[in-house]
């Protein structure tokens, strides 16, 4: 009996090894500074209000059902000028999908109207960690942005929510501004729409707290999107 209540808690370690690997099995491919922000942002889940638990766990079991069934899964992040929160949401998804193991997801971003890739939200995702680079000049540049060490860089720039490249059928739209929520009530193509709005950083643009209040409105998406990926269970033959 005693042999066999050792050999019980030796599977159940192992078990909960696995369970933990599988979960985290990506996180050394990202860059250790993002990475530390991560964990950063995890201390905070607690803290993010339960009502607004309830949308993020819609994105959730979006993402489960998709991987689930067609492993694989398609987000589009949406705000009106695709120039602050969408990207910062798209980029976010990449990052949380690479740090909890969660293969087959592809997201991106997109507005109602084209501007540029704010320099500011730039700016604010660089000292998260990313590695973001400006490509090309112009009024709507292209920029070249890096999460991980294994992971293709994403080409960012403003566009549509129907511009290539982003997909035109059978994803998810999550839109992160109301102003975009209100004014787009159908996404044509979506499977589905969840809004999460944030509020506009540009609003402190010009101003003292200019730098303050992106650095919050990154940890803020961030940790939001965190929470959504940290729900998905990841099979074990992933």
């Amino acid at each position: 009996m005693k042999k066999l209540t050792v050999l019980s808690l030796v599977l159940f370690a192992i078990s909960l090894l696995s369970f933990k690997t599988n979960n985290k099995k990506a996180a050394s491919n990202l860059y250790p500074s993002i990475t530390r922000y991560i964990k950063n942002c995890e201390k905070n889940f607690a803290q993010i209000p339960a009502d607004r638990k309830l949308e993020l766990k819609k994105i959730a079991s979006f993402i489960q059902a998709k991987i689930n069934t067609e492993k694989k899964v398609s987000l589009i992040y949406i705000c009106t000028h695709n120039s602050r929160r969408s990207h910062t949401g798209q980029l976010w998804a990449l990052a949380a999908a690479e740090y909890y193991g969660i293969k087959g997801v592809s997201a991106y971003s997109g507005g109602l109207e084209v501007t540029a890739f704010n320099a500011n939200a730039v700016r604010a995702l660089n000292d998260a960690g990313f590695k973001i680079t400006k490509k090309t000049d112009g009024t709507n540049p292209n920029f070249e942005a890096r999460y991980a060490t294994d992971a293709p860089a994403v080409i960012s720039f403003s566009k549509k929510y129907m511009d290539a490249p982003n997909p035109t059928s059978n994803f998810l739209a999550i839109m992160t501004c109301s102003h975009a929520d209100a004014a787009c009530p159908i996404v044509h193509g979506a499977s589905a729409k969840i809004a999460t709005p944030y509020e506009d950083p540009k609003e402190a643009d010009g101003t003292p707290q200019q730098d303050k209040v992106y650095k919050e409105r990154c940890q803020q998406i961030a940790t939001e999107v965190l929470y959504c990926f940290s729900l998905v269970k990841v099979s074990a033959g992933a």
